[in-house]
C-alpha cells in the first residue's frame, strides 16, 4: 500500500511552512506513490489562539525583543513547574481539535512535524493511545531548543552537531538523531550559474549584487536597512526583495537612489534560488531557512537585527564558522559592507566557508531517511524535476 505521510507546521513567520514544504517536494520526488497531506496547524485553531500564537510573537518581536530572548532561555531549561507546563500543553490541545480530528480520523505511516506545537500534539495523542503511527521533528534552526523534544518520536533531524549534542542532553537517545541540515527547496541542490542568474534576471556584471530580504512578510526595519545600503560608497546594484508586503515595497521604491547605484524592489518571488545564485552578499535578518538558502548559494550573509533567542543562536553558528558579517548598529552597515566588497580575499573566504557549511541536499536526506523509517524503499533518485520554483 501507498505510505500514508503526514505533514504539519505552524505559520510562526514562514520559515517552518518553507521546510515543510520542502520535504514534502522531496518525499514527491523519491516515493511519487506516497499519499502526502500538508496542513498549517494554526490553520486548524480558532481566530484568538492563532491571533496570540502567531501575530503575538511578532508583536512581542516589535515591541519588546528582549522579552522575546528571555522567554526563549527561560524555556529552555528544564521544567521547573509540571503543572504549569501541564496547563499549557493542555490549553494547546483543546484550541487544536480540529488537528486533533485531522490526525486521528486517518490511519497515518508518519507524521513529520517541522514546529514543535504540532510535535506536542501527535506526541499526547500517541500517549493516550488516540493514534498508532511514527513521528519525525525537524528543526528549523542550527540550534536546538528544549520544547523541540517530544516523546515518542522516532527521529529527529537537526542542522548542526551542535543541535545533536544539545537534544541529547535533553535525554533524546543518539540514535534516534540525524544531523542533516535544514530541510529548503530542491531548487537549492541544483548548481545555477551565477553569470546566467544575472543575464536571466536583468542584472548587471560590472559590479556587486546586494540582496536585501525582508522575510515573507517584510517584517522588521527594512526601510532603514534599505537607506543605509544606499549610503555605500562602492557602486552596487541592490535587489531588494520584499514577500507579500506592497506597503514596504511602495515606501523603498519612495526613497532616493544616488546615481552611482542600480536598484530593484521586488514582491513576492518564486525565483529566490536564482537571486541568491546571482548574489554576491545576502543581507537579512539570520531565520534558519534563509540562512540556509544562503549558504547553498555560496553568499556571504550580512547579518541585521537578529530576533534575540532562536536568531541570536543562529548568527554565532554563521559568525563562527566565517560565513556571515554582523551588523550590530545599522549607522555601522554601510563600513562594514564596504570593506567585505573592497577585500576581494576576505569576500571569497566568507563564500568558500557558506558552501563548506551548506547542506542544499538536506530535504532529500531527511526524505529518504523518513522513508526509511516507515521501510519504504526509495524508488527514485534524487532530482529536480519537475521543478517548481521557491516561492517568497
Amino acid at each position: 500500500m501507498s505510505p500514508r505521510i503526514l505533514l504539519l507546521s505552524a505559520s510562526v513567520g514562514t520559515g517552518h511552512n518553507r521546510a515543510a514544504e520542502a520535504i514534502q517536494l522531496a518525499l514527491a520526488q523519491l516515493c511519487p506513490e506516497a499519499h502526502l497531506e500538508y496542513a498549517d496547524v494554526l490553520d486548524d485553531t480558532n481566530r484568538a489562539f492563532r491571533r496570540v500564537y502567531g501575530r503575538g510573537y511578532f508583536g512581542l518581536v516589535d515591541m519588546a525583543p528582549h522579552v522575546v530572548g528571555y522567554l526563549y532561555d527561560r524555556l529552555d531549561q528544564p521544567v521547573k513547574r509540571p503543572r504549569v507546563e501541564r496547563m499549557r500543553l493542555s490549553l494547546s490541545m483543546l484550541n487544536l481539535q480540529r488537528l486533533v480530528d485531522r490526525i486521528t480520523r486517518t490511519n497515518w505511516d508518519l507524521v513529520i512535524c517541522t514546529h514543535f506545537l504540532p510535535a506536542e500534539v501527535v506526541s499526547r495523542l500517541r500517549i493516550s493511545g488516540k493514534v498508532n503511527c511514527s513521528q519525525a521533528v525537524v528543526t528549523t534552526d542550527f540550534d536546538t531548543h528544549r520544547l523541540w523534544v517530544n516523546s515518542p518520536c522516532e527521529r529527529y533531524f537537526v542542522a548542526t552537531e551542535e543541535g545533536r549534542l544539545n537534544l541529547a542532553a535533553w535525554g533524546v537517545d543518539h540514535d534516534d538523531i540525524a544531523v542533516t541540515g535544514i530541510p529548503i527547496h530542491p531548487s537549492f541542490a541544483e548548481f545555477k550559474s551565477p553569470v546566467e542568474c544575472r543575464h536571466r534576471h536583468g542584472l548587471g556584471t560590472d559590479r556587486p549584487i546586494v540582496l536585501q530580504m525582508a522575510g515573507g512578510s517584510g517584517f522588521g526595519p527594512v526601510e532603514k536597512v534599505h537607506r543605509a545600503l544606499l549610503d555605500v560608497t562602492v557602486p552596487l546594484e541592490i535587489v531588494s526583495v520584499c514577500g507579500r508586503n506592497p506597503t514596504i515595497g511602495a515606501e523603498l521604491e519612495q526613497i532616493p537612489c544616488p546615481p552611482r547605484h542600480r536598484r530593484r524592489v521586488i514582491g513576492f518571488t518564486r525565483q529566490i534560488d536564482e537571486l541568491m545564485a546571482a548574489a554576491d552578499v545576502v543581507v537579512s535578518k539570520p531565520g534558519g531557512l534563509t540562512a540556509s538558502e544562503s549558504l547553498a548559494r555560496g553568499a556571504a550573509m550580512l547579518i541585521v537585527e537578529p530576533i534575540p533567542g532562536q536568531e541570536t543562536r543562529n548568527s554565532d553558528f554563521l559568525l563562527e564558522n566565517g560565513a556571515a558579517v554582523k551588523v550590530n548598529n545599522l549607522a555601522s552597515l554601510a563600513h562594514k559592507l564596504t570593506a567585505m566588497l573592497t577585500e576581494p580575499r576576505r569576500l571569497d573566504d566568507l563564500r568558500g566557508n557558506a558552501r563548506r557549511i551548506a547542506r542544499p541536499h538536506a530535504a532529500f536526506d531527511v526524505a529518504a531517511q523518513c522513508l526509511d523509517l516507515i521501510r519504504v524503499p526509495v524508488a527514485r533518485q534524487r532530482t529536480i524535476e519537475p521543478r517548481v520554483p521557491v516561492a517568497r
